[in-house]
């Protein structure tokens, strides 16, 4: 718990971690609703916004999630989300086929592509199917990959290694954004091409990561948590989509593991990292 107080300004900001086990948070949530909090910011995605709806019908909730909110039943309708719960979503799950497209474009013609999912989080169901659709459609070879721990990580990219997967696709995910030093140096260590769903992914040191901001999806939910303790009802606040998506591409890095990027990708960039 933090708590901060000066000129003007009396709170306490209770902070809860499940370090990544999902089992863990029902109870977390729960704790936070018998301490009569007054909004409870659920911002790591599907699985912690559902347990905090699941906790309270009464006390606020504010999400920031990458997937759709109303296919797992957080909000009913977008503009007027209703009930006790809204917030943001950075929408990595629409964007996976055109991530798919950037990694075909980075391996050999005919070699297989591997995607990467925490089997855990919902979203990413929505998006191996995406994906799987597409490569079929396109006749792309394509291995799916499970990690729900940082151990499994290690696993996937053994299987990588033993089955000579041309290049990697990583959904956005709270455990590879925690873990992305781990998933960055298992990149480097086999100069695999990588397409990261993150761009904090891109500027740990991966190759490449296409997105929408998740930064400014914080900032947003922040903004609304503030919003409603000073009284406003998430009811009437609507959930927030992102604008525009971006290209990162860390020239540094595809320097260094001898990886060429292909012009035409070059050129969609949104930002080079040298």
């Amino acid at each position: 718990m933090q708590r901060v107080s000066s000129k003007g300004r009396n709170i306490a900001i209770e902070y809860r971690w499940a370090e990544g086990d999902f089992q863990r948070l029902p109870a977390l949530s729960a704790d936070l609703v018998r301490r009569n909090v007054a909004v409870t910011a659920a911002i790591s995605g599907t699985p912690a916004a559902l347990a905090a709806k699941a906790a309270t019908t009464t006390t606020p909730i504010v999400f920031a999630i990458g997937g759709d909110p109303i296919a797992p039943g957080l909000v009913a309708n977008l503009s007027r989300p209703g009930g006790n719960i809204t917030g943001v979503s950075f929408y990595s799950t629409a964007v996976a086929t055109k991530r798919l497209d950037l990694t075909r474009e980075l391996s050999a013609k005919g070699s297989t592509i591997a995607m990467l999912i925490n089997p855990d989080n919902p979203p990413s169901a929505v998006e191996r199917t995406a994906v799987q659709e597409a490569a079929a459609a396109l006749g792309q070879p394509l291995r799916i990959l499970h990690a729900s721990t940082p151990s499994q990580i290690d696993d996937a990219f053994a299987s990588i290694e033993q089955e000579r997967i041309g290049a990697l696709l990583v959904s956005s995910d709270p455990l590879f954004f925690t873990e992305r030093t781990k998933l960055v140096v298992l990149m480097a260590r086999h100069a695999l091409p990588t397409v990261f769903g993150d761009r904090e992914n891109a500027e740990a040191g991966g190759l490449m990561s296409y997105s929408a901001s998740r930064r400014e999806a914080y900032r947003q939910a922040g903004n609304y948590t503030g919003r409603i303790v000073k009284g406003e009802k998430p009811s009437e606040l609507p959930v927030m989509l992102p604008t525009t998506f971006h290209l990162l591409i860390n020239l540094k890095t595809a320097k260094s593991l001898r990886i060429e990027i292909p012009a035409s990708v070059l050129a969609r960039a949104d930002e080079v990292i040298e």
